[in-house]
């Protein structure tokens, strides 16, 4: 989306001229060849990489272009791909610069080259915004490129003015990194959520969904390596979206479902239950069915990247689809500890092999595998000693009834269970000092299973959607939140209910406002007062 069909001529004369001259075009072109030597010949890639660099550089001293945002986008990419995530955030705010300097935010401006060259700086700017956003949201730091002043259009209604758009994966992409961006900003900075703000952003989601969801999942069996990459990465942005406007509502329930022993390890608030009973109310609840939607849209994430990476795609440095898919493992790798499903393991370790397939030439996917793994078996563990413990209760109990155990190992039985009660009551005591109990988290309920063990495959999702069929989510009742269901997000359906309320749109003093006047509204970042606060910023 940075060139249009003229770039590999220009390169193929470009590359037979005897001598070539140092401007801006030759830094473009050797940074194309950068890029593309990366997954064949680092050495050569990395020669093309300074030599084009040293280009860019030398070149910002005269007229200012599209060739140099360009370039400094090049760099940007070369070095993300490269696992340098700081230069990258350096080079790109040059860029940014450079394109508000050229005016390319500027639809009018755009207009005065000429119809080509117009819709040539319009995508160029798209894709400025595309990588700002996911620069900013991967690595928590503020936007360099904001919408305020732009005038450019992320949308291409259809002609016959059915409502419909045209597909175009640079639209779908900074379509939903925009409703990315406004989650963060709606949620994360204000640190604050409630259901009534979630249906918000939500229908929003729906939206997006109903126009680019079948689209994309077509696009899969498509033979074309380019537009199966692009539909993935856009597909694995919305299932992220999903995931971050749901993910506080599972940390809730995760909270609510720890016992006293382990909440108090891990400096959360303690309450009065075990962590293994069952309560009917707490499944019908919005918030646990909002945790159980934040699974399933990791799981979804997961099975589409498992199924790209199958096909033995040659290109292992994807950073966005990397960033996304350790998200989910943290996801899935949560339910599995707070008990959404044994299922889950299966998940986890899907998202493990799609990891190291990456991490092959990508450290930070290396990196995340191995965090992935250590969190997949920490809560394995955890779920063996819980069942191991409540055995051991029935155990005990059989033993009264009938005297199935020695008298003499029953009491050293009984004598380690108190040992046990008395480090969990002191624990707890120690806490209860510095925290003051919430009513919220005191409640101990344990909400309904996830559904990824019901959930379709990618395959079978798309294979529906193709046949116009009905998606997996659209045979429950639709509702605000009184009924809520998974099927608000539009995982694998087309066609998708539509709940009255207004989208989120204004100035950010208007969203300000709007949240404060949201009736029950939650802090839930973090869920609890005092110093028994769970940080939920690192995953921000």
């Amino acid at each position: 989306d940075l060139f249009d069909n003229t770039l590999i001529p220009e390169i193929k004369s470009w590359a037979d001229r005897a001598e070539r001259s140092a401007d801006v075009a030759s830094a473009v072109y050797y940074l194309v060849l950068a890029i593309g030597s990366q997954s064949e010949d680092q050495q050569m890639a990395t020669t093309y990489f300074l030599r084009g660099k040293h280009l860019a550089l030398s070149a910002l001293g005269g007229n200012l272009s599209v060739g140099t945002v360009q370039s400094f986008l090049l760099t940007t990419l070369y070095m993300l791909r490269s696992c340098q995530i700081n230069g990258a955030y350096l080079f790109f705010g040059i860029a940014a610069r450079a394109a508000y300097a050229i005016g390319l935010h500027r639809t009018e401006v755009n207009s005065r080259f000429g119809p080509a060259i117009h819709i040539r700086r319009d995508r160029l700017w798209k894709s400025v915004r595309v990588l700002d956003l996911y620069l900013s949201q991967s690595m928590g730091r503020p936007p360099a490129a904001a919408d305020p002043d732009c005038t450019v259009s992320y949308h291409a209604p259809l002609a016959d003015g059915s409502g419909g758009e045209e597909y175009d994966l640079l639209n779908a992409s900074v379509q939903i990194f925009t409703l990315i961006e406004g989650i963060i900003w709606e949620v994360y900075s204000r640190r604050k959520i409630s259901l009534h703000l979630t249906e918000g952003i939500s229908r929003q989601l729906r939206e997006w969904s109903a126009k680019w969801l079948p689209a994309l999942l077509r696009a899969q069996t498509q033979t074309d390596e380019a537009d199966r990459s692009g539909a993935c990465q856009v597909l694995a942005s919305y299932y992220y979206g999903v995931m971050l406007i749901s993910r506080p509502f599972l940390m809730y329930e995760l909270c609510k479902r720890l016992p006293d022993s382990s909440r108090a390890g891990m400096g959360m608030r303690t309450g009065t239950g075990t962590g293994t009973e069952t309560s009917s109310a707490s499944s019908s609840s919005g918030r646990a069915k909002l945790a159980n939607a934040c699974i399933d849209a990791a799981t979804l994430l997961i099975g589409l990247i498992s199924e790209y990476t199958s096909t033995g795609t040659s290109d292992r440095r994807m950073p966005v689809i990397v960033s996304w898919l350790f998200a989910s493992s943290l996801v899935v790798g949560v339910g599995l500890l707070g008990g959404f499903g044994r299922s889950l393991e299966k998940s986890a370790r899907l998202s493990e092999a799609a990891l190291e397939h990456f991490a092959q030439h990508d450290a930070h996917a290396a990196q995340y595998a191995r965090i992935a793994a250590s969190l997949r078996v920490c809560a394995i563990s955890y779920l063996e000693r819980r069942d191991a413990e409540e055995r051991s209760r029935i155990a005990e109990d059989s033993t009264q009834l009938f005297g199935l155990l020695p008298r003499q190992q029953q009491q050293q039985q009984q004598q380690q269970q108190q040992q046990q009660q008395q480090q969990q009551q002191s624990q707890s005591q120690s806490h209860s000092h510095s925290h003051s109990p919430s009513s919220e988290v005191g409640e101990r309920r344990n909400a309904a299973g996830t559904t990824a063990d019901r959930l379709p495959s990618f395959e079978q999702m798309r294979r529906q959607t193709e046949s116009g069929g009905r998606g997996p989510w659209e045979d429950h009742a639709a509702g605000p939140f009184g009924d809520f269901d998974p099927a608000i997000f539009s995982f694998g359906s087309e066609t998708t209910p539509q709940t009255e309320f207004p989208p989120l749109q204004g100035d950010a003093g208007h969203y300000n406002s709007a949240a404060d006047q949201v009736f029950g509204a939650m802090n839930l970042f973090p869920l609890l007062d005092g110093n028994g606060h769970i940080d939920l910023a690192h995953l921000l």
